[in-house]
């Protein structure tokens, strides 16, 4: 392929030539005894062809574009402009085999919070899914201050096995309830990470979610206080179903402070959008926050971020890294639906250009959400 690193020298050569062509022609000694290169240089300089001035400048930054661009060090994240879904160039996340050997794990925890049985044994598959995909970080479980882990109740034994099965910490918690709101009432609580300062850097899950693959390399990222991908489904909005966090005393005091002065309307969601919304770094939705209802729709130009792209329903679920259960009004997958609203609401099949009818979609939303079924007899 043609480069432009090779300008500068071109561009330099001919420039020697016209300087030596005129001095050539200027030739005469200067007061110091040496040739006249100097006297003669922005004469020779105005008589280069503007082609080579063009070609000479353009090397110039070729040259210096290919010595100051990204060394290779970062290859699995994306940078998203702020105004639009589209992965703005790759940076990625590249960590050596050193790197995850010498790190201090005790500083990284994923985090959960838990507010009732159905979402303890949910967060439970959750830790049992890292802990069985070789995650180094510590896990740690915030649960309601007013359930006793020497109780005989079902949540202490879930609670018990979470620490001794699965290396979890557990920590009680004042559950932030928001009266008059029965489905976001309690997601307040996941804030309370961002006070988890005996760590350098949390993960926040949500729990109606499955963890696909390892996600370590997010512990890495840049030090800045949030990271989160775009809810690729709404416009310029953050999704706070992956959330990773630097703890600080300042940075929950905000969290405190905006929770206190919330508009009756506004759920953790907002309260990090109003927060973090123009200052963020972006996490690509492709890799860590892609919705099961995603495969029930028909155009998928933002979630792909491509007009073009063909849509290959296997192909994302396996680059994918965390899948979010959303598929309204089909119920969370812990909980027994009618099984006329998902045939119903299942992904439709279509016939190809071939004339074939092509299932592709359907198969693989009905295979999340039994092998969510079957994972959750095992696990819980």
């Amino acid at each position: 392929m043609f480069s432009l690193t090779f300008l500068p020298t071109f561009g330099l050569q001919l420039l020697y030539k016209a300087v030596q062509s005129s001095d050539e022609e200027n030739n005469r000694p200067e007061a110091s005894g040496h040739p006249g290169l100097l006297k003669t240089f922005p004469r020779a300089f105005l008589r280069i062809p503007r082609l080579v001035l063009v070609l000479l400048v353009l090397g110039v930054f070729a040259y210096l574009f290919s010595i100051l661009s990204v060394d290779g060090r970062f290859s699995d994240l994306r940078v998203y402009n702020n105004s639009s879904n589209s992965p703005a160039s790759e940076i990625g996340l590249e960590i050596s085999q050193d790197t995850y050997i010498n790190a201090d794990w005790s500083k990284f925890a994923y985090t959960q919070y838990v507010t009732g049985k159905d979402y303890l044994c949910n967060s439970l598959m959750i830790f049992e899914t890292l802990h069985r995909l070789g995650s180094k970080a510590e896990r740690l479980m915030m649960y309601p201050e007013q359930w006793s882990l020497e109780s005989n109740s079902s949540e202490a034994d879930l609670l018990q096995r979470a620490r001794e099965d699965y290396n979890v910490k557990l920590v009680p918690i004042h559950v932030q309830h928001f009266a008059g709101e029965a489905t976001w009432g309690d997601s307040f609580t996941k804030l309370l990470a961002f006070n988890q300062t005996q760590y350098e850097r949390v993960i926040s899950l949500d729990s109606d979610a499955n963890v696909l693959q390892p996600m370590d390399e997010l512990f890495f990222l840049p030090r800045v206080p949030v990271a989160m991908p775009r809810a690729y489904w709404l416009n310029n909005t953050l999704s706070s179903q992956l959330v990773v966090i630097q703890p600080s005393k300042q940075e929950f005091e905000r969290i405190l402070y905006a929770f206190e002065h919330r508009q009756n309307t506004d759920f953790d969601m907002e309260i990090v959008n109003n927060l973090y919304g123009r200052d963020c770094l972006i996490l690509p939705h492709r890799r860590y926050d892609l919705l099961s209802g995603e495969f029930r729709g028909t155009k998928h130009q933002n979630y792909l971020g491509s007009t073009t792209e063909v849509w290959n329903p296997r192909q994302v679920l396996q680059e994918a890294k965390f899948l979010h259960f959303s598929d309204w009004p089909y119920p969370k997958p812990w909980i027994a639906g009618d099984e006329s609203i998902r045939i119903d609401i299942q992904p439709a099949c279509h016939v190809t250009a071939s004339g074939e009818d092509d299932c592709s979609d359907r198969d693989v939303w009905n295979e999340i959400y039994r092998e969510f079924k079957d994972r959750r007899q095992y696990v819980v």
